[in-house]
């Protein structure tokens, strides 16, 4: 395999090509975690010469190193703590070997535990059929999520689906606003008719309080009098954005934070977490299985090892790599053998509480693994105010 063994970019230090990163000696019988991500390399370097010039890296990279260099900083954190566990990355673009090649060798066989940030849906599905044959569980880390695999239990989403995050959404509403008026607003489309859907499947199925939903189709490019139109200006107004359209919800977002005469609390979809930020115009609350609040400690951690070692300010990215290493990988030291049945245990927790489930088939069985952990955050004025489970 191919992998990166030094953090630089911004740095301009090169990433070099060699062997494996190790937490310890490969001498040693010690578990092995093997890490995927599209960092594309060979495009950036020839020859160990870093080829791109000063105009900057370009953004396909940027996620995945990152993600790259949040789990060498954890690397360093195993090392220091004496963990025994040997770490591969392997560089899903890479032109040679490739990932085709990789996962005909022998050297992947020998993974406990396989991580993987997926950027193209195509990408996903042949590592999650050889986790299958093999029988090593493959943690899918990033959006898009599931990929069309079924009928795998070795196969975990860590970021949970749409449908996961939608029932949470409605088990919240119960809780908080369980007898006023819940405005819908939702444009024209496939993905929005889902949400839709979804949303009234759940309140014919559930036992407790159903919700008083009013969907309200809108169209692109709405004037905020066609929305106000179905607002109470002597009420709270609880809205749910039913779009992850960007456009619809800044312009939701701006139309109502900008009527003063209404008061208005607005739910929005998952993908708020790194699209535009509608904050701006008024406090805004949306699902994430991924937050930093709860433990500053840590957080100070990471970010003060990220700009030690790239002067720089750490991104998600960083914080989920870091912690998807220290994490899974404690856990895989400590249970090498059966890994797949402790990825919930909160004994080595650091940034987020895992809550991984089977999704079950109408026959019984596994159809896959899923994270269902959501967090509620609060944010107004590009600052988070509070993180509720």
């Amino acid at each position: 395999m191919k992998h990166l063994l030094v953090y630089g970019w911004l740095s301009l230090v090169a990433m070099l090509h060699g062997n494996t990163l190790q937490a310890q000696d490969s001498t040693i019988a010690i578990p092995t975690i093997t890490v995927f991500a599209p960092v594309y390399i060979d495009s950036a370097f020839a020859d160990g010469a870093y080829k791109l010039g000063n105009g900057g890296m370009p953004r396909q990279m940027w996620s995945s190193l990152e993600f790259y260099q949040g789990m060498m900083l954890a690397v360093d954190s195993l090392n220091k703590e004496k963990v025994k566990l040997r770490v591969i990355f392997q560089d899903t673009k890479s032109v040679q070997p490739t990932l085709e090649e990789v996962l005909t060798g022998d050297t992947l066989q020998k993974s406990q535990l396989l991580v993987a940030v997926f950027t193209a849906r195509n990408d996903i599905k042949p590592l999650a059929d050889f986790s299958k044959d093999f029988k090593i569980p493959l943690l899918s880390y990033t959006f898009p999520n599931d990929g069309g695999v079924t009928q795998n239990p070795y196969f975990v989403l860590i970021n949970p689906t749409l449908k996961v995050h939608l029932e949470a959404i409605f088990k919240y509403l119960q809780r908080n606003y369980p007898t006023q008026p819940i405005n819908l607003f939702k444009r024209k489309g496939a993905t929005e008719d889902m949400i839709q859907q979804t949303f009234e499947e759940l309140n014919k199925k559930t036992p407790g309080t159903k919700l008083k939903l009013n969907p309200i189709e809108l169209r692109d490019g709405f004037m905020p009098e066609e929305a106000l139109v179905s607002l109470d200006s002597t009420k709270e107004n609880i809205t749910i954005c039913g779009s992850l359209q960007d456009e619809f919800a800044f312009n939701l977002t701006r139309t109502l934070g900008t009527a003063k005469p209404y008061r208005s609390v607005i739910i929005g979809m998952p993908t708020w977490e790194s699209g535009r930020d509608y904050s701006k115009f008024m406090e805004i609350i949306y699902t994430s299985h991924f937050q930093l609040k709860k433990n500053e400690k840590a957080v100070n951690y990471i970010s003060a090892a990220y700009k030690n070692k790239l002067a720089g300010k750490a991104g998600d990215m960083v914080f989920k790599g870091f912690e998807a290493m220290y994490h899974f990988g404690k856990l895989l030291a400590k249970y090498p053998n059966n890994i797949l049945q402790h990825l919930s245990d909160k004994e080595f927790r650091l940034l987020n509480d895992f809550d991984i489930r089977a999704n079950k088939l109408s026959d019984g069985s596994t159809d896959y693994l899923e994270n269902k952990k959501i967090y509620f955050i609060r944010k107004q004025d590009g600052l988070i105010k509070t993180v509720k489970e």
